[in-house]
């Protein structure tokens, strides 16, 4: 007798996952369904970033969980993938959030941080009590990280900083920024502190997208850095490009929650909405636009499964990650505007969360590399040209 299929993962890929894994997943699961969900609506309403979440989202080993050791959890990337996934199925804002601490700023600093500076950091970011945020983008930059203007110089044992980042997520509550510039020795990682003289930051306002995150730009105005807060480790556009790309990949996963609670609020709407004398789930129509919905996650789901694997086994490619990141930051965005689309009037209210998992979408197939860019390095891969 044939079994009646998951919804949300017709090719099972749970039984593909390892106790360890599945235990994460449902772990983080019960938590967004419990602490996460309820609150997100009013959250983006209110433009307000759920701060209290941190410590639950600490507490559940969250951040930095790919890290051993310094009170990480050591968890494999299939796992954090998971994390992300399920974080995101209750909004971009919080895997944001997560995405930052852990890929962005906790990253670095392991990879390429002295000693000193890993105790000091990653065991207070991994409990929530030290908020981290990244610094790469510029105002002119976009998609050209070569194109940075912001620069260090030495002075004596210092390093004096000066210029500004913008779009940079938990920038105006971050207790530490990694801040990426040149300098005459190569591309360099700053820890810039809070307090430290000539450091300010900017939230930005009235946005429409990723209402739940705080999102701000980062001023620097001859801030002394001591040369204990650079980073040793690397002196190339390889540090800040190497987080992206650790970045990128949670994104693959975190994308596919939000597309699983558009396709879930829609399966139920349309059992209960009746026009023209039966279900909407009955029709033709709907039922094709929900089983290419269900193409499209299947589809993530195995590509981003298959990119974890590689990467635990130490074998991933940059080029894998732009594959999925554009894949699925597409089909996502896709499924999240036909889901409002297939609610009709009460598509654009926030009772219903495809408009805001929509909205949030918007921000996640631009940040982290355009879906222009991956599609370019996608096409370099193929033909050996770099066409940017």
């Amino acid at each position: 007798m044939s079994t009646q299929l998951d919804p949300m993962d017709l090719y099972d890929v749970r039984s593909e996952l390892s106790e360890e894994e599945v235990m994460v997943k449902d772990t983080v699961g019960r938590f967004v369904d419990d602490k996460v969900i309820p609150l997100m609506r009013e959250a983006f309403e209110k433009h307000e970033f759920p701060r209290h979440l941190i410590g639950e989202v600490a507490e559940l080993g969250l951040l930095g969980s790919s890290i051993e050791g310094y009170d990480c959890a050591g968890l494999n990337s299939v796992s954090y993938g998971l994390i992300c996934q399920e974080l995101e199925r209750g909004d971009s804002g919080l895997r944001s959030f997560v995405s930052v601490q852990s890929s962005l700023v906790m990253f670095p600093i392991h990879a390429y941080g002295s000693e000193e500076q890993k105790q000091r950091w990653l065991p207070a970011m991994a409990r929530g009590e030290a908020i981290g945020c990244f610094g790469l983008t510029e105002p002119q930059g976009g998609s050209d990280p070569s194109n940075m203007k912001t620069h260090a110089k030495r002075d004596g044992k210092d390093w004096i900083l000066n210029g500004s980042k913008m779009w940079i997520t938990n920038a105006t509550i971050a207790d530490a920024a990694v801040v990426w510039a040149k300098t005459d020795e190569g591309v360099k990682g700053f820890i810039v502190e809070k307090g430290m003289p000539g450091y300010d930051t900017q939230e930005i306002e009235d946005k429409f997208s990723l209402r739940a995150s705080v999102t701000g730009a980062l001023f620097f105005n001859n801030v002394r850095v001591p040369e204990a807060s650079v980073l040793p480790g690397v002196s190339s556009l390889k540090g800040p490009l190497s987080c992206l790309t650790q970045a990128r990949y949670g994104i693959t996963w975190g994308v596919i929650g939000a597309a699983q609670a558009c396709l879930n609020e829609v399966l139920s709407y349309t059992q209960d909405r009746v026009l023209f004398g039966r279900p909407l789930a009955n029709t033709q129509t709907i039922q094709i636009r929900m089983a290419n919905m269900a193409r499209q996650i299947t589809t993530s789901q195995l590509l981003s499964l298959r990119l974890g694997r590689i990467k635990d086994k130490g074998e991933l490619s940059p080029t894998q990650v732009s594959l999925a990141k554009w894949n699925n930051c597409r089909a996502a965005l896709d499924i999240a505007r036909d889901a409002r689309d297939i609610l009709g009037g009460a598509g654009i209210s926030a009772e219903y969360v495809p408009i805001r998992h929509m909205l949030n979408l918007e921000s996640v197939i631009t940040y982290e590399g355009t879906e222009t860019i991956h599609q370019l390095v996608v096409g370099k891969e193929l033909t050996g040209v770099n066409a940017f």
